[in-house]
């Protein structure tokens, strides 16, 4: 249902209050499903968790359905963001874009991706960090340039967006959306038009930009894959069939490979920038930029599925062994543990294992609940209303329980939780958390709250142990978490729990979300 105009053909929802499209793309209404608002994320009703980064995944491979294996790719990788979904499909010198507000499942279906044919597919998962949460601000961005049109998906957040739009304002009524993404995009646009050829235009666009970025990069020469100097965000690709066809897939996690039947090959290396070709057995690797690797440690323990592979494991291995190690810095005497599912169910088994009380699932979880844009009353709220988890009291009545989670943010979730193991009949409970105190907000692609709603950047141990109403509370101490990784741990981005920031950060950029002076665990960082 898309009306071709030139090289680029759009089908999305368009609403009345969207800027007007690039002059030169057609849009026209999609059948995609419509009617999505925003979730409420404001004031008490924030989610009491770090929220994801997003997803991007790319295939060129000819004589492949291409647009449907981004869909899957997207599937396997909607927990890195369930804002809007996108994909770009290009049929030689021709692109399609689809984009729209919700799930994968939701903004496409076979009728969709049927209009899609091509060799070159790039796809995006959103969860916005810059830019807010509106249909204009889903990727990919396709924009033309002298050597034709590209599609470029991006997780991350560049700290300094504001210096680059400066830098690109005589382009400004050119934009379409509010994010960093775009302005990269058009930092690329840019230097294409300056007479670059694709591999020099996209190193020098990514040489204006600070931050976190892992991008792909569809163009009319190949795919093209890159990490910024720290490799803050991950970034892998990997092969589909035999290595002498040269079917090439870029993810942001290797069980976006593992949907497809795609063969992991590598990470897109910290400061790499990798050309893919069609039928090329071998891609073109180059380092852009030399700095030091600071993988964001939260990806391992709990933005990334466990069943993605991190320094050569599943990452429900790691979640395991720091499990272990929180047991043998935080024990206790208890009857059961129990872990906050899905993300704290490894780390429950783990601590399990190295303290020798029973594993027991104290916790179902509604697994088809989704996103809901419809909030429960204020009568709901009091009366507990559980729409994710509910206890079982047949396994808690009458227990000493120890409760893993992967951490606390606001502390709103968690002493619901407790609550609710107290009316299930527990005695005791005593929560223990895999990962140290979050003590500092990010800035590099992770949408926490600003630093005076961190309840550990607020409140001492014993006073965020009063304000949840457990026994005891304990963390995981930051070499635990590391120790646990077996590498380098200098190689690991851990500023949301010790305020080490490996990109320097402008005093706008840091005073938007620090505090002057943070009291509570906060003070002892």
């Amino acid at each position: 249902m898309g009306q071709d105009e030139g090289d680029v053909t759009v089908t999305r929802r368009v609403s009345p209050a969207e800027p007007p499209v690039e002059p030169g793309v057609a849009a026209v209404p999609s059948l995609s499903h419509a009617g999505f608002g925003l979730d409420g994320r404001d004031g008490d009703h924030r989610p009491d968790k770090p929220e994801e980064a997003c997803g991007v995944f790319a295939v060129l491979a000819a004589d492949q359905a291409v647009a449907n294996l981004t869909y899957f790719g997207l599937y396997a990788l909607q927990h890195r963001g369930q804002e809007s979904a996108g994909i770009a499909v290009f049929d030689d010198v021709k692109v399609r874009l689809h984009k729209d507000m919700g799930l994968v499942s939701q903004v496409f279906d076979q009728e969709v991706l049927e209009r899609m044919p091509g060799q070159l597919a790039v796809g995006h998962n959103r969860y916005s960090t810059t830019g807010s949460s509106k249909v204009c601000n889903a990727q990919p961005v396709v924009l033309m340039t002298r050597l034709g049109p590209f599609a470029l998906a991006h997780n991350g957040n560049l700290v300094n967006a504001s210096e680059l739009r400066a830098s690109l304002d005589h382009l400004a009524g050119e934009f379409t959306s509010t994010t960093d993404s775009e302005l990269i995009a058009f930092a690329v646009q840019e230097a294409v038009g300056s007479g670059l050829g694709w591999n020099a235009a996209i190193r020098a666009a990514a040489a204006r930009c600070r931050g976190a970025f892992s991008l792909v990069i569809g163009t009319p020469d190949g795919l093209f894959a890159l990490r910024d100097g720290h490799g803050i965000r991950p970034l892998v690709f990997g092969m589909l069939g035999e290595p002498e066809q040269g079917q090439w897939v870029a993810s942001s996690e290797s069980c976006g490979l593992d949907i497809i039947g795609a063969c992991f090959v590598d990470d897109v290396q910290p400061g790499e920038l990798i050309h893919f070709r069609q039928a090329d057995p071998i891609p073109e690797r180059q380092r852009w930029c030399e700095e030091p690797s600071k993988l964001c440690i939260f990806e391992m323990i709990y933005f990334a599925r466990p069943d993605s592979r991190f320094f050569g494991e599943s990452l429900y291995s790691y979640r395991v062994r720091i499990g272990e190690v929180l047991a043998r810095e935080n024990p206790v005497v208890a009857d059961i543990v129990i872990g906050v599912p899905d993300s704290g169910i490894p780390a429950a088994i783990g601590y399990s294992h190295a303290s020798g009380i029973p594993f027991a699932d104290g916790l179902i979880k509604n697994r088809y609940v989704g996103r809901t844009f419809i909030q429960p009353t204020q009568a709901m709220r009091e009366a507990g209303i559980r729409v994710k988890l509910n206890p079982l009291p047949d396994v808690l009545c009458g227990k000493r329980v120890v409760v893993i989670d992967d951490s606390i943010v606001r502390g709103t979730t968690s002493r619901k939780l407790v609550a609710a193991l107290r009316d299930a009949g527990a005695t005791e409970v005593h929560m223990r958390i895999s990962s140290p105190p979050v003590t500092h907000p990010c800035f590099y692609g992770i949408d926490t709250d600003t630093q005076d709603h961190l309840i550990a950047a607020r409140l001492t141990l014993e006073e965020i142990e009063r304000h949840l109403g457990v026994d005891s509370l304990s963390y995981l101490s930051k070499e635990g978490m590391v120790e646990a990784a077996h590498a380098n741990s200098s190689h690991f981005c851990t500023a949301c729990f010790d305020g080490n920031y490996p990109i320097d950060l402008d005093e706008e950029v840091r005073s938007s979300k620090l505090m002057l002076e943070p009291t509570g665990l906060a003070a002892r960082v």
